[in-house]
């Protein structure tokens, strides 16, 4: 029970540094001249982030933990700080394009176009299946394939239109 009081705590403080991070850097972005696309769905994101992490904590707190499901979200730790590290002061939790900055092509975004989300995706899954949560871990995964499939759509349109302006 304390693992997972822990386990749940430690994602909670991680999910909340995130947010003031990205809140700061859009701040950043914005006073640079950046272009949010997609605000109308971003309210979803965090509710649906917030019911997952919320239905959590109401219903793992006193699960064991399964070490290997465990390893596996740490691993997916890993990608997180380095998709997030690689972007640095562009990484925000919106969709913001900065007229005349080029996409990053280095890092994660070398192999895939939007490892963030792959990051989440796992995340979503991975978590509950730790406090051995299947049903939980499929519902959340719908839901959040459902909010991804806008997401990325509106995200791959703003990109698009950015670089379509600087050529």
């Amino acid at each position: 029970m304390i693992a997972s009081i822990l386990i749940l705590a430690f994602v909670t403080a991680q999910r909340l540094g995130e947010l003031a991070l990205a809140r700061r850097n859009t701040r950043r972005l914005l006073a640079r001249g950046a272009k949010e696309t997609g605000a109308e769905h971003y309210p979803l994101i965090v509710g649906l982030h917030a019911a997952w992490l919320g239905g959590l904590w109401a219903l793992a707190w006193d699960r064991p933990a399964n070490l290997g499901w465990l390893a596996v979200y740490a691993v997916l730790q890993i990608l997180r700080v380095w998709t997030i590290a690689v972007l640095a002061e562009r990484w925000t939790t919106r969709i913001l394009t900065v007229p005349g900055e080029t996409l990053v092509r280095r890092g994660p975004y070398r192999l895939v176009s939007h490892p963030n989300y792959l990051v989440v995706v796992g995340e979503i899954a991975v978590l509950p299946l730790t406090f051995a949560m299947p049903l939980y871990a499929l519902v959340f995964s719908l839901l959040n394939a459902s909010v991804l499939w806008v997401r990325i759509s509106a995200e791959n349109a703003a990109l698009r239109s950015a670089q379509a302006h600087e050529g």
